[in-house]
């Protein structure tokens, strides 16, 4: 298309964004980051889309692919200067936006249509998300209505059968501007069967029951189980049970029609995607026990008790909770962060690995349970890293140099105990992400391009630092050769300043330690691809090692129990009521008493018969 509009080869290559970064570009967030691509790449994923293509329509699947948004190079202007083109700006790029009102855009999107048709053919359905985390030009009701028809006649003009699929992101991401007024005005410019949209964090913030289900327009309760691909377990399993019928029965759903993941990678709890599925074909939310139990017997395709206990445990704790949030090991290193805690006892989810390591004699050489068997040793070590970092503040603070040594040491040495965890699984390697990337290119210069942005989209994402970190991954190479390389740096030039009793200066650090990591992004050197060492052998070693650590005070009943609460508020859930969950005094259980009135209560389960001799509550 850029072509027919007279635009150099060069023009359109400084337009075209790197790989991972093309899904933005199709959102109109940035343009050019991580380019050039090469020709050859270009080729091969025009081949490859074609067989996905195929094979999706052998499957009896209906592809939805990419619409005209108005989203175009800044070069149009030169081309054709009464072009009505608005800049928009997301974190730190700006892009040019054509007015979808502009003669211009009509004549682009039958281009766009031809192109795509001669290519791929159709299924009548488009994507096209203008404004996805931006705002329109304008805010008058006329506009918003033209705007929306024009967008739509885009596709329409030629397609007479085409459907517009919408993500419903914009409206919950810009709820300042999308008031029901405008919303109402953009989404009925267009007849109802004609668009298809998107609920996409329905097990969070969903926005059908916040919108009137859309004003008619059909649309699918979705589910964002990652952000960025981060690597944690967690996933809304209640939710996902109750959401989706709650939805479908509610008399005020409007035209629920399905439901969908919305990820940003495939991610490390195989579970979420199982229950959310099989949800499909139900009518009434399953028996949440019966169900769990029923999947670890097939995950790993026997019965055993211990793992029954486990999967009970994790039902409870990483699966009660959305996969968000991070670890203070994949943080910009800092002693200025009073990390909250897990929204679950730690020591009840260290439970979960003793009983799955118990199982490893009947269950070894199932590769399922070696996977789990480390996924679930991973995030309880990482949590507990947040306890250790806590150590390393508190010694701090009270100006202890040698408990400051010892703390950062025991911090640092966890990472690294980690790496030899996750480098038994290939899974968690960061060498096959290289590789897989650099597979792509057919000389070095390809290949040092497509290196760079599968490092950089881990690490900086973009210049830095609004996004630093976005899409960061607990693997094995990144541990070590990226996240403890800025840990060791940091808490040895803080030990230094401390034990001088000279004020450490983070600002100068900060500007030091970011060149190091811009350097890290632009590097080349390998990290291994294979597997190395016995994964369950590492997981039992590492649980001999740290169980003292999440072992209960025989004088503190309540921690690593699970607790209930009355309407807790987000972020402050019931366990953070429990003995002995956080150092922090910013963490703590609290209740919403406005929105539901009446006697706050909080709950425990001791899980067994118990002699309670006192009880302290601190308000």
């Amino acid at each position: 298309v850029c072509r027919r509009l007279g635009m150099s080869d060069e023009e359109i290559t400084e337009y075209l964004a790197g790989p991972p970064y093309l899904p933005f570009q199709w959102m109109g967030c940035l343009d050019g980051w991580g380019g050039p691509l090469s020709q050859h790449w270009i080729d091969r994923h025009e081949e490859l889309q074609k067989r996905i293509l195929a094979r999706q329509r052998e499957l009896d699947m209906t592809p939805v692919l990419q619409g005209f948004t108005g989203h175009v190079p800044a070069a149009i202007t030169q081309k054709y200067p009464d072009a009505a083109v608005h800049t928009v700006h997301w974190v730190e790029w700006e892009t040019s936006l054509l007015d979808p009102l502009n003669a211009r855009f009509e004549q682009i999107a039958r281009l766009w249509h031809e192109e795509q048709f001669k290519r791929f053919g159709t299924d009548h359905l488009y994507a096209a998300d203008t404004f996805i985390e931006m705002v329109p030009p304008k805010g008058d009701l006329p506009y918003l209505s033209n705007l929306s028809r024009a967008i739509y006649h885009g596709m329409v003009q030629s397609d007479e059968q085409a459907v517009w699929v919408l993500q419903g992101w914009a409206f919950m991401n810009q709820r300042r501007f999308w008031t029901q007024p405008r919303l109402q005005a953009f989404l009925n410019a267009i007849p109802d069967e004609r668009m298809l949209l998107l609920d996409l964090f329905c097990e969070s913030t969903p926005m059908w029951s916040q919108t009137d289900a859309f004003f008619g327009k059909p649309w699918l309760w979705g589910n964002v189980q990652t952000f960025g691909g981060i690597v944690r377990l967690g996933g809304a399993l209640n939710e996902n049970n109750r959401g989706l019928i709650s939805a479908r029965h509610d008399p005020n759903g409007g035209h629920l029609i399905g439901l969908g993941f919305v990820n940003e990678a495939l991610d490390y709890n195989p579970v979420t995607y199982d229950l959310m599925f099989q949800m499909a074909w139900e009518n009434v939310p399953l028996d949440p026990d019966k169900w769990i139990d029923e999947y670890a017997h097939y995950r790993y395709g026997q019965p055993h008790p211990d793992v029954r206990r486990a999967w009970r445990i994790l039902q409870n704790t990483v699966f009660n909770s959305p996969n968000h949030g991070d670890s203070i090991i994949e943080r910009v290193p800092t002693l200025n962060y009073a990390d909250a805690g897990a929204p679950y006892s730690n020591a009840r989810l260290a439970q979960a690995w003793c009983d799955l390591a118990q199982a490893s004699d009947q269950l070894g050489q199932v590769d399922t349970y070696r996977f789990d068997l480390v996924n679930v040793a991973r995030q309880v070590l990482v949590n507990y890293a947040a306890q250790l970092h806590s150590d390393i503040v508190a010694a701090h603070k009270a100006k202890n140099v040698q408990g400051f040594r010892k703390s950062s040491e025991q911090f640092l040495e966890l990472i690294r105990e980690l790496d030899e965890l996750l480098a038994t699984r290939q899974e968690f390697l960061l060498g096959c992400w290289l590789e897989d990337a650099k597979r792509w290119g057919t000389n070095d210069d390809e290949r040092n391009v497509l290196q760079w942005n599968a490092r950089r989209v881990l690490t900086l994402w973009g210049q830095g630092p609004q996004i630093d970190d976005y899409a960061r991954k607990l693997w094995s190479g990144m541990l070590t050769g990226y996240y403890l390389k800025r840990w060791e740096w940091y808490l040895d030039e803080v030990g230094e300043s401390l034990a001088k009793g000279e004020p450490f200066d983070e600002g100068a650090f900060g500007l030091k330690l970011r060149q190091w990591m811009v350097k890290w992004s632009d590097g080349q050197e390998t990290y291994p691809t294979q597997p190395s060492g016995d994964c369950v052998a590492m997981a039992r070693r590492l649980w001999k090692k740290y169980q003292e650590a999440f072992r209960p005070n025989a004088s503190s009943l309540t921690m690593g129990k699970p607790a209930t609460c009355s309407h807790a508020l987000p972020g402050y859930p019931a366990h953070l009521a429990n003995d002995g969950q956080s150092n922090s005094t910013n963490s703590y259980w609290a209740t919403d008493v406005l929105q539901h009135p009446g006697d706050a209560w909080w709950q425990v389960d001791l899980l067994e018969p118990t002699t309670v001799g006192q009880v302290v509550v601190v308000g």
